[in-house]
């Protein structure tokens, strides 16, 4: 099965693709190098894989661009069959950030997943301090539905650092942990397609 948009095709995550995973680029950003891909040897690649790709309310895809090069990974998790509901996760190659890719990949998506798929809501969430990436999903459709404070992944974050200052207020530090502010987000079929008129 392929989804195809403009200059991008999604299809099912391979092992292969995940292979391909240790050529990407890395953030600079400390606040969201929880997205650069981890280093793995083969055995964890197949386990990491393995964990992804066996999930019964789970589905994971990879996302090539218009050459065939992986750019990116996504997926749909805690899929609610009766409910027809799920929550996303995307992961782009640093290297692919800022050319379009993120719009084109959720609009190309969602389509599918509104018609084919019949699908009636998607949910995610995004770190208040992820302007672009909370940008895209608003040019989409996406809408808050809730807001509150989770442990930031990273108790060692330097609080000197020109990406956290620059970000302060989206973060709370008590008893020398750190949290951050995080939106939950959706997007019902109704909505997309109204957008898209």
């Amino acid at each position: 099965m392929e989804i195809k948009g403009k200059r991008i095709i999604i299809r099912e995550l391979q092992l292969k693709d995940v292979f391909l995973m240790r050529e990407w680029g890395t953030h600079e950003n400390p606040l969201i190098e929880d997205y650069n891909f981890p280093p793995m040897n083969d055995k964890e690649i197949k386990i990491w894989y393995a964990m992804k790709a066996n999930r019964l309310f789970n589905k994971y895809y990879g996302i090539r661009n218009e050459e065939g090069k992986l750019i990116g990974y996504m997926g749909i998790k805690d899929i609610k069959v009766i409910k027809r509901e799920s929550t996303l996760g995307i992961v782009l190659d640093p290297n692919q950030v800022n050319k379009g890719y993120g719009t084109e990949i959720l609009d190309t998506f969602l389509k599918h997943y509104f018609t084919d798929m019949k699908m009636k809501k998607m949910i995610l969430e995004v770190a208040e301090f992820n302007k672009r990436a909370y940008r895209v999903y608003q040019k989409i459709g996406f809408k808050p539905i809730g807001y509150y404070l989770d442990e930031f992944f990273d108790s060692e974050l330097d609080l000197s650092s020109i990406y956290y200052l620059e970000e302060k207020s989206s973060f709370v530090i008590t008893d020398k942990k750190i949290y951050n502010y995080i939106y939950k987000m959706v997007l019902n079929k109704k909505r997309f397609f109204e957008l898209r008129k």
